[in-house]
């Protein structure tokens, strides 16, 4: 899922998944500029992305077998609040957050997930889940801040938080509904324009319109699945290719079938998805093909994705290197989900190169997971291959970084 956000978005502070957005100023030249957090990830302002950045980035790393800077974690861990809440980002974590403070669901979802999968922080994870249940709507969804109707993206990116912290997001009800009930109202029918998809939000008519970015986030969250799913299988596929069957009121496992058929069609003739802004060319639309390509694996298998990763595979270096370490992330999920290597994406290491955005990885020694159970084990290339790596970075060679390199111009 790709949370950029438009500037109109951002004023109404409205979550807009996958938006193709120039990339934010670079402030860390700018003298008058604020120092940016040592634990940060990226040299962009973090006021409206600082959260959700960092909690991608972390959640790559873990599914790369990495681990993060301590420093790192800390930040983001201290960006919550007493009620259990993350707001987008908190220049002074040391004062209690006040009604200046604006949470938001989005980034309260994506830490949860990110401090879920480093593990040791379930009192944090607790709190945010409580708060994020105390702010369902009465359909059973989220919106963006806590009273806002509920969205497809911010219900998706919720339930992606709920799994990852051990709860069952269908028994998460509110006055009756699940979120599984909020999503599935956001689904199109398989007659018309837009035929499988999902709608981020009912127009002031209450018309659906399909909506990529949505359908993404939306499938992988049927499927009960955050940020970053596991892996298909990389020897089969799940079940071929989607199609999309009217069932009456569809299951959370048709819906998504129905998805995954609306974006396989999106991406089937140029292995790509295209977002047009007002007054601007229609241009590939780089970070919801590589949710596509999570979306199309998890539901299908790797080969339903196979030609939008080979997309972005050959595309996607300049689009990640100018936008930084939320677009990196994003890659390394499109690799994982698909099946491909992260280290050597196109010829890119994907890995080193979001290493790179933000404080040194830690160093250690080769272990295995019974010895340490946080090495990640969700890497296609299995333990053997994290060994590897960590064998590498032993002897100074794998993750020799030398601090911030790139801008970072991803929103979330």
């Amino acid at each position: 899922m790709n949370f950029r956000r438009s500037a109109a978005a951002l004023a109404a502070a409205v979550a807009v998944i996958g938006s193709a957005v120039p990339a934010a100023a670079d402030t860390s030249a700018d003298p008058s500029s604020p120092a940016l957090p040592a634990g940060l990830y990226g040299t962009t302002d973090p006021q409206y992305d600082g959260v959700w950045r960092q909690s991608l980035a972390l959640l790559a790393q873990d599914a790369a077998g990495v681990r993060p800077a301590a420093k790192g974690v800390d930040w983001l861990a201290g960006q919550q609040c007493a009620d259990g809440s993350f707001a987008a980002f908190r220049a002074d974590p040391g004062k209690a957050c006040d009604a200046k403070v604006t949470a938001d669901t989005n980034s309260t979802a994506a830490a949860v997930q990110a401090l879920a999968a480093l593990g040791g922080h379930d009192t944090a994870t607790g709190k945010a889940v409580s708060w994020l249940k105390s702010v369902q709507n009465k359909d059973g969804g989220w919106g963006y801040t806590p009273g806002g109707p509920s969205d497809a993206n911010s219900t998706s990116v919720v339930i992606g938080a709920l799994a990852a912290a051990g709860q069952k997001p269908q028994s998460v009800v509110k006055d009756g509904k699940s979120p599984y009930d909020a999503l599935l109202a956001f689904a199109l029918p398989c007659s018309g324009d837009g035929a499988g998809a999902f709608a981020f939000q009912p127009d002031k008519k209450g018309k659906l319109d399909a909506n990529a970015d949505a359908t993404a986030a939306a499938v992988v969250a049927a499927l009960g699945q955050g940020l970053a799913p596991e892996a298909g299988d990389k020897g089969k596929d799940a079940g071929g290719a989607a199609r999309c069957e009217d069932s009456g009121k569809p299951s959370p496992d048709r819906a998504a079938a129905n998805g995954a058929a609306y974006l396989a069609r999106a991406v089937a003739e140029d292995g790509h998805l295209t977002s047009s802004l007002p007054g601007a060319t229609d241009q590939p639309d780089f970070g919801n093909t590589a949710d596509t390509v999570v979306a199309l694996a998890v539901q299908g298998g790797p080969a339903q994705a196979r030609k939008p990763l080979k997309w972005l595979e050959k595309n996607s270096e300049a689009w990640a290197k100018q936008s930084g370490p939320a677009a990196y992330a994003q890659l390394v999920f499109a690799a994982y989900a698909g099946g491909a290597d992260p280290r050597d994406f196109g010829g890119v290491d994907l890995v080193e190169r979001l290493n790179a955005t933000g404080p040194a990885p830690q160093a250690r020694q080769a272990a295995t997971v019974e010895e340490d159970p946080t090495i990640s084990t969700k890497s296609p290339f299995g333990v053997a291959w994290i060994v590897g790596v960590f064998l590498v970075a032993g002897i100074g060679i794998g993750f020799l970084l030398s601090g911030r390199k790139g801008k970072q111009g991803q929103q979330p």
